[in-house]
């Protein structure tokens, strides 16, 4: 049996593929799996900030066009850059046990969010991590910052910024977390859906390659990134937009012969470029999907909307 993963070029995506490929190999000694490189858009173009060519879709399109044609069997995303809707024909097969959720600061001189002068500048590629920056400390400037992890964390190293945020589970799996000055609490900055979560893209109809990827499939994993995709789906499911969302399971005792259930706590964030506008729900359900809907209508009758179409009018 051979596996071909589709994945980008960077040294993440790749490890992300490996890592994926040495689990089912693990399981499976006898598989022959094979990597087939493919750059996307969002690799090419690194001079424009990534709400102006596209949003998430830039990361993805490619493999999935792979996968489509039949010329690879599975493809590697960082959940987080994934779409809500997947195209026709295709499918999650996996979502893996979840990494770190948490963005983390880096600064060459040390520099913390409350320790970080007047006006000093922090690197992102994003909306959600910038406005929230902004809520905590309007005096700071926020600048567009792309590229792979090497190329980001170069550039905080050399000085080109105070600071730069990039999410922890990237510098985690590719041994750069000794960079990091202070790790973001929750209350601080929520992640972006999905964030710290791996899923493995395949054919809806592959049932083979379906029943390989099965084994590596975490349920309580799958269950909160899923109430998250929710609660941003039903606020427009929009690529580049400053929507945050958490969610944790917690399994509930079984009662008698009844087998037990698992809660699942979802808190979602919508919030204005500037971070003067915030809109913050939470919840608990034990169905993903109705209560990533629910919070997501909760949220719109409290002005979420609103401060969407303002993000989503220039």
């Amino acid at each position: 049996m051979k596996l071909i993963f589709a994945t980008r070029p960077s040294k993440l995506a790749r490890w992300q593929t490996q890592w994926v490929i040495n689990a089912l190999q693990n399981i499976h000694p006898n598989l022959v799996c094979e990597e087939k490189v493919i750059t996307t858009q969002g690799d090419k173009i690194l001079d424009k900030p990534l709400p102006e060519i596209g949003g998430k879709g830039v990361f993805t399109q490619e493999l999935e066009s792979e996968l489509l044609n039949g010329n690879v069997h599975c493809a590697v995303h960082s959940l987080k850059d994934l779409p809500v809707e997947n195209p026709a024909g295709l499918t999650v097969g996996c979502i893996p046990v979840r990494a770190e959720v948490r963005d983390a600061l880096i600064s060459r001189d040390d520099y913390t969010l409350a320790t970080l002068p007047t006006n000093a500048s922090i690197g992102t590629s994003s909306l959600r991590r910038a406005a929230q920056i902004l809520s905590l400390r309007p005096d700071i400037k926020t600048v567009s910052l792309r590229g792979n992890v090497d190329t980001r964390l170069r550039k905080a190293l050399d000085g080109q910024y105070d600071a730069i945020i990039l999410a922890g589970a990237g510098l985690t799996r590719l041994s750069l977390d000794s960079h990091v000055t202070e790790w973001l609490s929750l209350d601080v900055m929520l992640p972006a859906p999905g964030q710290g979560a791996l899923a493995v893209q395949c054919r809806a109809d592959d049932t083979t390659t379906l029943e390989l990827l099965s084994i590596l499939e975490d349920v309580s994993s799958r269950k909160a990134v899923a109430a998250e995709r929710a609660f941003l789906s039903g606020l427009g499911g929009g690529c580049a937009v400053p929507v945050a969302a958490y969610a944790v399971t917690s399994e509930q005792p079984a009662l008698s012969e009844v087998e037990g259930s698992s809660v699942i706590s979802l808190v979602g964030l919508v919030i204005s470029e500037d971070g003067k506008k915030v809109v913050k729900v939470t919840g608990e359900g034990s169905d993903a999907l109705e209560l990533g809907n629910e919070l997501a209508q909760k949220a719109i009758q409290q002005g979420a909307n609103e401060i969407l179409k303002l993000i989503t009018a220039h």
